[in-house]
């Protein structure tokens, strides 16, 4: 189609302010080429465990193909409510504070524009999730990157937020275990942010996704447990990651009940509710998933010291990840740029990652890994790494 208007000039200015995912690109490229090693998209390769399909099957032929209450299904929000009673010892009220959403994304966007007024500030912590500050921008706020930096292992401190709260300041936004990098944060850190938060009357939008995948003598602490920090905390969390359920697109946000409403007036008028097909296998994988979900992580955890061992051994710079299931080494020694690093080991060596700089402008110099793909192609990935910078060093 030929366009005879300027088009872009009738668009919202908010979409027109951010840029396209950094992570798609290389993926589209990749998918036209044969013989891709992807250590590249944020998926477990597992499947999502058989009890968990099964309840959606018997759901299905039992009739369960209805819409459900807005907020999603009691029976769902009160195994969440009980969830977080039994591991964090916080009590939330299934009918007003539990929000069932199509994805943690979904709960991420609805979360910011029930808070953020035109003009509002979100502080977020980079290298981050890429939905991080374009969700800001659209939700009318202004994006406030902070850098972490890799000498504290990508743990942001409140020395590094300070010098950026203004009196527009209303969010920080915060996600740990981290994507890109697989930091986290101790309780300690966090009780620190937390006292940060109170200092200076700050919401704080905690996506905590990732907080089952944590490696080693770490235990995720959810920053809404803290001391003074459950009201003043959205926390979100989902089945994707956990529970190798990606596809199902299921997510809820934890908050206080002023907050849970305003999200639940947006949630309504565009989604209505999360499929009732997937709320009954969330129930199930809470119910009797943490068995498969063990299994799924000590995985992660063998393919973890795999990768940091292979990328220790090239002599880059790389932090040992601690949550989630990704690695964030620098390539800085090679002379190339994040993006070129990755647009010529694709050409070259068949290998997709994503640069650094899609995850935020401190991102660059490094590219992010991810070892949720099976052990022999991690190691496969890894020598044709190894060769390609052998044989492209500036």
């Amino acid at each position: 189609m030929i366009e005879t208007a300027n088009w872009k000039d009738r668009l919202s200015p908010g979409v027109n302010a951010i840029k396209p995912s950094g992570i798609r690109k290389f993926f589209d490229i990749a998918a036209s080429m044969e013989d891709v090693i992807s250590l590249g998209v944020g998926e477990p390769d597992f499947v999502t465990p058989w009890s968990i399909r099964e309840s959606c099957v018997y759901g299905l032929e039992k009739g369960y193909t209805s819409y459900t209450a807005n907020r999603g299904m009691m029976e769902l929000r009160e195994e969440i409510a009980k969830h977080y009673e039994r591991k964090f010892n916080i009590t939330y009220d299934a009918k007003t504070d539990i929000l069932i959403t199509v994805g943690v994304s979904e709960a991420l966007d609805i979360a910011l524009r029930a808070v953020v007024k035109p003009g509002d500030e979100v502080l977020i912590p980079e290298p981050c999730y890429v939905s991080y500050a374009a969700c800001a921008t659209l939700a009318g706020g202004v994006a406030v990157p902070v850098a972490a930096k890799i000498e504290n292992e990508f743990r942001i401190t409140p020395a590094e937020l300070e010098p950026y709260v203004t009196e527009k300041t209303k969010v920080l936004l915060i996600g740990y275990p981290n994507n890109p990098t697989g930091a986290i944060m101790t309780r300690e850190d966090l009780l620190k942010l937390a006292d940060f938060a109170e200092k200076h009357d700050l919401i704080v939008i905690s996506d905590e996704i990732y907080g089952d995948l944590s490696y080693g003598d770490h235990t995720h602490v959810a920053f809404a447990s803290l001391p003074k920090m459950q009201e003043r905390t959205i926390l979100l969390n989902g089945f994707s990651k956990a529970y190798a359920m990606t596809g199902w697109r299921i997510g809820y946000s934890l908050a206080n009940p002023t907050i849970t409403a305003a999200m639940t007036k947006i949630h309504q008028y565009t989604m209505l509710c999360a499929p009732i097909t997937a709320q009954v296998a969330a129930i199930e994988a809470l119910r009797r998933g943490e068995k498969y979900m063990k299994k799924m992580v000590a995985e992660y955890d063998r393919r973890r010291h795999l990768i940091y061992d292979g990328f220790t051994k090239m002599g880059l710079e790389v932090f040992e990840p601690k949550g989630a299931f990704y690695i964030f080494p620098s390539i800085t020694s090679t002379g190339m740029t994040s993006d070129e690093f990755a647009e010529k080991l694709l050409q070259k060596e068949h290998v997709a990652l994503v640069p650094g700089s899609a995850f935020g402008e401190c991102g660059e110099g490094h590219v992010r890994c991810s070892y949720a793909t099976a052990i022999d192609k991690i190691s496969e990935a890894l020598a044709r790494i190894e060769n390609f910078i052998k044989n492209n060093k500036k």
